[in-house]
């Protein structure tokens, strides 16, 4: 029996938090017809077709909660939706996308699941689904699927699309902070931190790398002059600008010379220990081929060496490795180059290899050091035979314990001197736990975004935290980058609260960003009139580095179709818990499914932070359990259920006596201020302006604004916002 192909009805990318998980997902709804029939033990040979294309799926625990239960779920039955969200989170672990979070979830509708998957790059996520599905119906109607094919596709999307090992092991190390973090770009430009309080990352630069020290660096003649200035050990040479000049430059300095370009990078283009005139002059071009200019300097003997400098501090060290083949008397050098380099697990092309392959064509420099030893690329050397193919090897074994003091305090001046916050130092010295000094050793680079991944993922040795080093110099002990975060939540005054908590905090002196229904503010200017409670108007806001703190409305909507535009908050209000019946293309039919969309608000609550509640809701009250914070209740009433309650525990609470707005902390009690004309109707209280109220003061409370300024910011509240708002202010041009 063939089955007919499941369908994708929608595919949602919810970027932020939402019912499911904090982090960004993709939602994908899915049809599986008449397979709702047809539980995985039902189908005969699937269990084994499955197992045997994927077996690393062994390591997938699913509700068992250890190893091997997703397939133990398998062989029992389980669901094709259930088994699409498992493939397709082995698909990504298998592109290089690590993850585990999943769910698959009966909608109210026969045979309609929505099945749920942690999205790290939304492009490769959508890829691994739908070619999780290709595979599932293929193992279903036992039909050929080219597993190891699809797998290589989606590593090449992956390494395309996302983030590089450097980068992320940066962006790994603040969020193991709690330091939130946002691609700005398709590369490698990150925002870590919110609003002011961010910094900026592109792979291992960062927004305090100079631009000129950056330029310095690239010009290898101005750097050995820095260097040389503050007594810095470096190699005696010049700039040359020709091969007869290059051959004056090595007379005059002795030999043997190295001859390099001064602007290239990853030491292509260098020769090394040159002896000979035609060495030397050949030696030029291959330069001159990588680089602007040449330059001509004394053969240092040893190693080279990267240290890496982070914040005047050495925190890692890698040692090179020459390249070298072993003649089997009937292989050419190209044959064994393939067969005894090219062929180490560790080499790749890819930025996640630590061993660069070696391509006799691609390289000058290999074809003029296998013609000092009088080799061309065809030649076949004799049984037992060491040819020397790369004399400047790949930086791969980890030497962080073994440099020398001195050697570690040279790296980080030279650092210094260039005037770089993270640099990669090259030094060439016989033994990197000798002071240089003893051995002739010296800095022969020094590098502006150094690649992190020799460190992060050494050929031998440990690796080193070099991500966690750069995320603590950008943000020192303590510090999250974050900027006071107030999301609301509900579907009654929930704009207007929103806007009388953003008039709230702008009193205090901060630049306050407001997302809300009624447009994108930037304190009192309109940046956009649009509705603007949405995802990327939030996004807008964190990103600006003049918000000081920022204000958000979230609608139960917006977060079922897009999430949450920020990680966690120091404040979530949450009005009512209502409204239900507007949300059924979310398949949302009833209050307890709501209340479960909007503990989203309360559940990314910081543990330093306040969840501010409506204690007349029960549903809203109920989510005071939930908070990892603290929490503050408001009501008109004084005997709500859940506000003696929360007294009776000393928790906070905001109610009205007598057009008298009363804070409570436990049984001690006091006035806090007069009910303001806005907050009645005529003579009579207005319930709905009265609640907004007590939300906002709850919000103003939390985030520790004093009484006066809470007082004078709700007297002059409706004054200010009579008042026709300031937009964007038009260009004029010239008269």
């Amino acid at each position: 029996m063939k089955f007919k192909e499941i369908q994708f009805i929608r595919i949602t990318a919810l970027r932020g938090p939402t019912m499911w998980t904090y982090r960004p997902i993709i939602e994908a709804w899915v049809d599986i017809g008449e397979l709702e029939d047809w539980p995985s033990n039902k189908i005969p040979g699937f269990y084994e077709r499955l197992s045997a294309w994927l077996p690393s799926l062994i390591e997938h625990r699913c509700s068992e909660g250890e190893r091997g239960g997703f397939l133990q779920r398998l062989k029992e039955g389980t669901w094709a939706a259930h088994i699409l969200e498992h493939v397709t989170l082995e698909l990504q672990n298998l592109s290089g996308q690590r993850t585990g979070f999943g769910k698959a979830r009966q909608t109210s509708r026969h045979g309609i699941y929505k099945v749920v998957v942690r999205s790290r790059q939304e492009e490769v996520t959508r890829a691994c689904l739908a070619a999780g599905r290709e595979l599932v119906m293929a193992a279903i109607n036992d039909t050929h699927y080219d597993v190891p094919g699809a797998i290589e596709k989606l590593r090449e999307l992956a390494d395309k699309l996302c983030l590089g090992p450097s980068t992320m092991s940066i962006v790994d190390a603040a969020v193991e902070r709690g330091i939130p973090f946002i691609r700005l770009n398709e590369g490698n430009l990150v925002q870590l931190g919110y609003g002011a309080r961010q910094r900026r990352i592109w792979t291992a630069e960062t927004d305090s790398t100079s631009a000129i020290a950056e330029s310095i660096s690239r010009d290898k003649d101005l750097t050995k002059s820095l260097l040389a200035s503050c007594g810095l050990p470096i190699p005696e040479g010049r700039v040359v600008s020709s091969p007869e000049d290059a051959w004056d430059a090595a007379e005059d300095i002795g030999l043997p010379v190295a001859v390099k370009p001064t602007d290239a990078n990853h030491a292509r283009g260098v020769s090394l220990e040159l002896t000979l005139r035609e060495q030397v002059e050949a030696a030029y071009h291959v330069a001159l081929a990588e680089g602007s200019e040449v330059m001509v300097e004394r053969y240092i003997p040893g190693v080279e060496h990267r240290l890496l400098v982070v914040g005047n501090r050495l925190v890692a060290a890698a040692r090179g490795e020459t390249a070298s083949v072993v003649g089997d008397g009937k292989s050419s050098i190209v044959e064994l180059i393939e067969s005894q380099i090219n062929s180490d697990p560790r080499c790749g092309e890819d930025e996640s290899s630590p061993i660069e392959p070696v391509y006799v064509e691609r390289e000058p420099a290999v074809l003029l050091e296998l013609k000092r030893q009088g080799f061309a690329p065809d030649s076949v050397p004799p049984l037992g035979k060491k040819v020397l193919i790369i004399r400047y090897g790949n930086l791969a074994d980890d030497v962080t314990d073994e440099v020398h003091p001195d050697a570690a305090e040279a790296a980080t001046l030279a650092a210094r001197v260039v005037g770089l916050d993270i640099a990669g130092i090259d030094i060439v010295a016989e033994d990197i736990s000798r002071p240089l000094e003893d051995q002739r050793g010296a800095i022969v680079e020094v590098n502006a975004g150094p690649g992190l991944l020799m460190h992060l993922k050494p050929a031998k040795g440990k690796p080193r935290p070099v991500g966690q080093a750069i995320a603590d110099s950008l943000f020192p002990a303590g510090d999250k980058g974050r900027i006071p975060v107030v999301g609301i939540t509900g579907s009654k005054g929930t704009a207007l609260t929103a806007r009388l908590v953003s008039w709230l905090v702008q009193l205090t002196g901060r630049h306050v960003g407001l997302a809300c229904r009624d447009g994108l503010y930037l304190d009192k200017r309109v940046v956009d009139k649009r509705d603007s409670a949405n995802w990327a108007a939030g996004q807008r806001l964190l990103i600006n580095r003049s918000v000081d703190a920022a204000v958000f409305e979230n609608g139960p909507a917006m977060i079922l179709g897009e999430g949450i535009a920020y990680d966690r908050c120091q404040v979530g209000i949450v009005t009512d818990a209502e409204g239900f019946e507007t949300l059924g293309e979310f398949d949302i039919h009833n209050a307890e499914q709501l209340y479960h969309v909007l503990r989203t608000q309360v559940d990314i609550v910081l543990s330093e932070g306040v969840a501010v509640l409506n204690a007349a809701d029960p549903l809203v009250a109920r989510m005071a359990e939930l908070c990892d914070g603290d929490v503050i209740f408001y009501g008109l009433a004084q005997d709500l259920p859940a506000i003696a309650e929360h007294r009776r525990t000393g928790g906070r609470a905001l109610y009205l006596r007598e057009n008298r707005i009363m804070l409570a902390t436990g049984a001690v009690e006091g006035p806090f201020m007069e009910l303001p004309l806005f907050a009645m109707n005529k003579d009579a209280l207005d319930a709905g302006r009265a609640a907004c109220l007590l939300a906002a003061v709850g919000a103003a409370v939390a985030l520790d604004i004093p009484v006066d300024k809470i007082r004078v910011g709700i007297d002059t509240f409706e004054r200010e916002h009579k008042r026709p708002p300031r937009s964007r202010p038009r260009r004029v041009a010239n008269q």
